[in-house]
């Protein structure tokens, strides 16, 4: 293959891998060395990148005709010393790094299952849930997800729920150098949008449900929809994929309508299920749900059975029928399925605190108006005398959504007490003035923009007879003001005031 001309595309990622022999392949221009290959993505700052990364040493570079042409006209003399070359014309830059990618960590082919968990919420919990499956059943499972990338022998910290295109295949070329017997990995709406997970031939998909969130990157909830939808149909998925989808939720029934009844299809939900209509269905009934936990019934092909679980709330019930579908279409059998009485939750969800005071301390990621009206519904119907909330909003990111937080948690709570979340580089106080007016007609509203003080104020005002919830950084150990991270971690800061009591 030559260098760049007018007319030259690629024609085999392989062999343009086999030419250019066992360079490291980048997509960030920071990172690119001697040798390597940049795929560069258009935009704005294409041609800058290009520089960057040509400046850097790199063997050769991949984009669009247009982005190469620009670049060659910003920098002939640059251009002349690197390989150039142009994706097909009608391929996306993004599909031809995924291609470039499969090809060179060898993962067309794993040997091991691939499932997709994507939704707005449950995903994480979904995924350690899988996991405890596996370790239960002697298997070896590796998690690509919002609180770290793991498999036996590695973890790293997650700094995005779903990683870039190039750690993706990264990743799981070393769980198949690790021997896993199944990789679950939490899929987000960008990613899907952005082609992070093209490539990756998914053997299961799983839909949990959708409510509002991230509108400020998809403007609206048909095109949140449309990119998680991009999860069950080709590239990503199609025939011969194994599906299941929460039927209780409306944007579940309606991918549900755009999939066939075929038997690797699936839906899974509380209390009976459509008749006659062809479809695989898991149904379920909580026989209680206490501060102790849940107690199920599940009935599949005539089957039933039952498990307890220490998880708390209907939510949680629906995060264990996602696994028990795909589980059973795996060749897992419902006796498999009494480890979960074992399993105490993923770190952040719902996450209780121990403590010598006799609280009832919990802490959650719930950052969405549907995750805190599921969370305090769950505290609320097990028994809890008051429910004491804090809680505060993310700046920077979807406004709209901000009344409507304030509303979930005037819903349920008793006393809800409004402090800062992440507030990058919004002025706190401001966040705040946009989430009271959702606030209106809870009993009693507490402001307080130190989240360590909105926390110590909390726990002054819990009883023994009380739910505290902390709700917005679940697993997460920083906060976020200006464009610094600060380490902060509600368990901590709950623990550390406690001591001091």
């Amino acid at each position: 293959m030559n260098s760049f001309t007018a007319t030259e595309t690629i024609s085999d990622f392989s062999d343009l891998l086999s030419e250019l022999g066992s360079h490291g392949l980048k997509s960030h221009s920071a990172q690119v060395g001697p040798g390597d290959i940049f795929v560069a993505v258009p935009g704005d700052k294409a041609v800058e990148f290009m520089t960057q990364a040509a400046c850097a040493g790199a063997a050769a570079i991949v984009s669009n005709r247009d982005s190469l042409a620009a670049f060659r006209t910003s920098a002939p003399t640059l251009a002349e010393g690197v390989k150039l070359y142009a994706v097909p014309e009608n391929m996306d830059v993004r599909e031809a790094l995924a291609r470039l990618a499969a090809e060179k960590y060898n993962t067309a082919g794993l040997p091991f299952p691939v499932i997709g968990i994507t939704g707005t919420n449950g995903k994480t919990t979904i995924t350690y849930l899988f996991e405890h499956l596996y370790a239960c059943a002697g298997k070896r499972a590796g998690v690509l997800g919002t609180i770290n990338y793991r498999w036996p022998g590695h973890q790293e910290q997650a700094p995005l729920t779903t990683p870039d295109c190039l750690t993706v295949h990264s990743c799981l070329a070393q769980m198949a150098a690790g021997r896993v017997d199944a990789a679950f990995m939490e899929v987000s709406s960008h990613a899907l949008s952005q082609n992070r997970v093209s490539g990756v031939n998914f053997k299961g998909a799983v839909f949990t449900n959708l409510t509002q969130d991230h509108l400020d990157y998809h403007q609206d909830m048909d095109a949140y929809f449309e990119a998680k939808a991009c999860l069950f149909f080709p590239p990503n998925g199609g025939a011969g994929q194994i599906v299941a989808v929460n039927r209780d939720q409306a944007y579940g029934l309606k991918l549900l309508e755009r999939l066939p009844a075929a038997p690797e299809i699936i839906s899974y939900g509380l209390g009976p299920a459509p008749k006659g209509d062809g479809r695989l269905h898991l149904e379920a009934e909580i026989l209680s749900c206490s501060t102790d936990g849940l107690h199920l019934e599940m009935q599949f092909q005539g089957k039933s059975w039952q498990l307890h679980s220490p998880l708390i709330g209907v939510y949680n019930a629906e995060n264990l029928l996602a696994v028990q579908a795909v589980a059973l279409l795996l060749g897992f059998s419902p006796e498999d399925f009494a480890c979960f009485k074992d399993f105490r939750g993923a770190p952040g969800r719902l996450e209780r605190i121990e403590n010598r005071q006799g609280l009832h301390i919990f802490v959650d990621y719930a950052h969405t108006p549907d995750a805190l009206l599921n969370v305090q519904k769950a505290l609320r119907n097990v028994g809890f005398e008051r429910l004491i909330t804090v809680f505060g909003c993310g700046g920077n990111r979807d406004r709209s959504k901000r009344p409507l937080m304030g509303a979930a948690v005037a819903k349920y709570a008793d006393v809800a007490i409004l402090t800062s979340d992440n507030p990058r580089c919004e002025e706190p106080l401001a966040i705040m003035q946009d989430v009271l007016p959702g606030l209106e007609g809870c009993p009693q509203i507490i402001q307080e923009v130190d989240r360590k003080k909105a926390t110590a104020c909390a726990l002054q005002l819990a009883g023994p007879k009380d739910a505290l919830l902390i709700a917005g950084k679940g697993h997460e150990d920083y906060q976020i003001i200006g464009a610094t991270k600060y380490p902060y971690s509600d368990q901590e800061v709950v623990r550390e005031i406690l001591q001091c009591k």
